[in-house]
């Protein structure tokens, strides 16, 4: 490659970078998933396409796919709460597992005796589609507002579900008998435990050396949090465990560990994950030939309508029957189980090992993907509404961003006073800052001053408070507990308990 083509290859990826991030706009406003229209970016570019780029490396899609897996991964651990997975990780790890089991068998023998496929196509099919995309559930839960409870078990099945799903296209994809059930059942649960260690001690690890060390620019504080997590992935896939699940937990360690800088550290992995997003679909878009699709359009149509209808019903229904889930909740997740660029990367794999057959299940899987999100995505936030689950959307808590001043041992909390706090009308005085921590500065309107005990405090006021590292996480605690108590919060059972030096005093509560 000289100078000249490389200057023609940056001007042709900064041009489908634009056009991508236009095509965010469109989605937002119509509901379509944005990974549709990245798609339809490289199928235009393709040999079909006005372009013209004839491209048909599975082996470097694969590579590329998982690469970007990782970052989208990394980015949806990192602004999962979690507050509110903790309460469906029992869930998410049932539907990541018998889910999973019954979805590839019910999809496998629908294709099999309706679709008339061979049983290894009809398999590979069955573990392909029964992964729900990260990529997609996060872009969409971005603009439905569900309960938590319902956002935390979309979001942690398909950080976990990756897992099993990528053993058994694996399995199914190697040459000769397939393994016993029992056998792949084990190496699944193997490689999912060594994957969870690994990703949990290495998110620890990061998070406590994020905290205890002071690096010289606050830029280097994303790029650090990437890199401990893309880690996270690495040391689990080469532990023979599953880099997908190490990612994902890493992340979310990291990203509840109230690190430094964590505004911009989300925000800095947001767009990385974007990045990975669209050169992820934009690659599948050209490695596919859409005159070869025509074959396949009623078998895609047909398998598909028996995963949405029947296969992914069921495997909700089925494992959450320990849990009491209403009704309604199943059936929004039973929609919600969207597929995306994840099914189309594991569709990849046979095409690499030389299956045969594997165009064809490449084909199915590519047209399944494009039609039935097209279906899903826009029309998840009227079943939301139809069923009663998606109405008003749950106040966001408070942002606050730490930066760490070594030489004090000290941080600088940043925070802003949003319009439903209920720390306007409060006087700094009544915040009750532990002893310690003290809000030094306040902008307001653009004018920054020096607060007195007795200011009053606004809505769209930013507050600039030190803390002592002791007290930082006490001083955090106080501001979150008066945004959403008021200046009674700890004194009438409202926000988060005190410490033990204002627990002195404190009046009994009032029923």
């Amino acid at each position: 490659m000289t100078v000249e083509h490389l200057n023609e290859l940056l001007l042709i990826c900064s041009l489908v970078l634009l056009v991508a991030v236009a095509a965010v706009r469109l989605s937002s406003r119509s509901g379509l998933p944005s990974l549709l229209i990245y798609l339809g970016i490289g199928i235009a570019m393709g040999q079909d396409g006005v372009g013209g780029v004839i491209f048909d490396n599975a082996e470097l899609t694969q590579l590329l796919g998982y690469a970007a897996l990782v970052v989208i991964l990394a980015e949806g651990g990192l602004g999962t709460k979690w507050k509110e997975i903790k309460p469906a990780l029992p869930q998410a790890a049932m539907l990541s597992t018998v889910g999973v089991a019954v979805s590839v068998g019910v999809t496998a023998a629908g294709a099999h005796y309706l679709a008339g496929l061979e049983w290894r196509q009809a398999l590979l099919i069955g573990a392909v589609v029964s992964s729900t995309d990260a990529a997609a559930v996060f872009s969409v839960l971005r603009s439905v507002p569900l309960p938590s409870r319902l956002t935390g078990v979309l979001e942690a099945e398909s950080g976990f579900n990756d897992a099993p799903v990528v053993i058994l296209v694996v399995a199914f994809s190697t040459a000769g008998p397939i393994e016993h059930w029992y056998v792949l059942l084990g190496e699944i649960a193997l490689e999912l435990a060594i994957g969870a260690a690994i990703g949990l001690a290495i998110g620890w690890i990061g998070a406590y050396g994020m905290r205890h060390v002071a690096l010289p620019a606050s830029g280097l504080y994303p790029i650090a949090v990437m890199a401990i997590a893309v880690s996270a992935y690495a040391a689990g896939a080469l532990a023979h465990g599953s880099g997908f699940l190490a990612v994902y937990l890493a992340a979310v360690v990291l990203g509840n560990a109230k690190l430094p800088h964590a505004p911009a550290t989300r925000g800095f992995a947001e767009g990385v994950g974007w990045i990975g997003q669209i050169g992820m679909f934009v690659l599948l878009g050209l490695l596919v030939t859409p005159h070869n699709l025509l074959d396949d359009i009623v078998p895609a149509l047909l398998i598909g309508m028996i995963l949405t209808l029947v296969a992914r019903p069921l495997s909700v229904f089925s494992s959450l029957l320990p849990f009491r889930v209403p009704w309604q909740e199943k059936t929004l997740l039973s929609w919600a189980g969207l597929r995306g660029a994840v099914p189309i990367v594991l569709a990849t794999i046979p095409m690499v090992g030389d299956v045969p057959g594997s165009e064809t299940v490449f084909n199915i899987v590519f047209v399944l993907v494009v039609v039935y999100t097209l279906i899903q995505g826009p029309t998840l936030p009227w079943l939301a509404r139809r069923l009663r689950l998606g109405e008003g959307e749950e106040p966001a808590d408070l942002g606050i961003e730490s930066a760490p001043l070594e030489r004090l041992r000290g941080h600088l909390l940043s925070t802003s006073i949003g319009p439903t706090s209920l720390m306007h009308g409060v006087e700094v005085g009544e915040l009750r800052m532990p002893a310690g921590a003290a809000v030094t500065l306040v902008v307001r309107d653009g004018t920054s001053f020096v607060p007195s005990p007795t200011t009053v405090l606004r809505r769209g006021d930013e507050l600039l408070v030190v803390a002592t590292d002791p007290v930082r996480d006490a001083a955090e605690r106080r501001l979150q507990a008066v945004s959403q108590g008021g200046k009674l919060a700890g004194w009438l059972g409202t926000g988060a308990p005190q410490q033990p030096q204002e627990k002195r005093g404190r009046r009994r509560e009032v029923g």
